[in-house]
């Protein structure tokens, strides 16, 4: 059993849409603690990161919102870095998605000062390496991978202690399938695998993500897994903050977090872009929580 430390991050400056702010509050009345604790693990809620708002700041470009995000970010590293020092799990709450250049710097840093390699599964409709540079809407939850690699703005680049916090080679980007034309070439010149939606539908997700794990773990102590509920199809997940057709569906998503706990190598999890604004009574935030359910050990037998 896991002893799991929840740290919710309502941030919404990331993302173009309001809402995600609000998705660590749904997350938890959808009652996430209690359903890890009935699977038998020790479950601590840690509270909230301090996130200025949006009326507060005063600024009107996604861009503009950066610096404030990387300070938010640093945040959240020294606090991942020291749950997984203190043997926790870190299940970080989200909000939108480019938190994840925090929470894995900081699990990357707590591993590398044992000299240990982490690995990263993206699962994600968009690939999320955009740079300040390449990007077209400014949105910043679409650069965090990039930042996590290295590339973009020096100060995002560098929270993990050595940065960058991953390799190219320890990083796998699952049910991509909308990617503008600068991730595109992005994608090509960092060196990321990525599986699209086509990838899944013509080989399966069982053997696509079995890949994936493979590849993550070659020379790595354990996995990060980022999960973005627009990963699931929004006739499933209406409450996410950039949906898009033609996702995983119920059954697959479940079986991608049954896959990733059976390796027993899952060190740290994000659960971001709920979105209750655009929700149906909860919905997707009681889908949140049961997938987290699959993903800590739950079992249809």
């Amino acid at each position: 059993m896991a002893s799991i430390a929840l740290l919710g991050v309502p941030l919404d400056l990331g993302a173009s849409r309001r809402g995600v702010e609000m998705g660590p509050s749904a997350v938890r009345l959808a009652r996430l603690a209690s359903r890890l604790e009935q699977l038998g693990h020790t479950v601590v809620d840690t509270g909230d990161v301090p996130v200025p708002t949006r009326e507060t700041l005063r600024l009107e470009r996604g861009i503009d919102f950066l610096p404030t995000i990387t300070g938010v970010c640093r945040d959240i590293a020294q606090r991942t870095a020291a749950l997984v020092r203190n043997g926790q799990l870190p299940l970080v709450l989200g909000g939108d998605h480019s938190l994840a250049a925090g929470s894995v710097a900081g699990v990357a840093t707590a591993l590398a000062e044992r000299q240990q390699r982490l690995g990263l599964i993206w699962l994600d409709a968009h690939a999320d390496l955009n740079t300040p540079t390449s990007t077209r809407s400014g949105n910043v939850h679409g650069m965090p991978v990039a930042h996590l690699l290295g590339h973009g703005d020096r100060d995002m680049a560098s929270l993990a202690q050595p940065a960058p916090a991953i390799r190219p080679e320890h990083v796998v980007i699952i049910g991509a399938r909308d990617l503008d034309q600068g991730e595109r070439a992005n994608a090509r010149e960092f060196g990321v695998t990525i599986y699209t939606m086509r990838d899944v539908d013509e080989r399966g997700l069982r053997a696509v993500l079995g890949e994936a794990i493979d590849r993550v773990s070659d020379g790595t102590a354990g996995l990060h897994v980022s999960l973005d509920l627009d990963f699931v199809d929004p006739r499933e997940a209406p409450g996410v903050g950039t949906p898009v057709r033609g996702g995983a569906t119920f059954r697959e998503a479940h079986l991608a977090m049954e896959t990733l706990w059976d390796t027993g190598r899952v060190v740290a999890m994000d659960l971001v872009e709920v979105n209750p604004v655009l929700d149906e009574v909860n919905h997707t935030a009681e889908l949140a929580v049961g997938l987290m359910a699959s993903a800590f050990g739950q079992r249809i037998l």
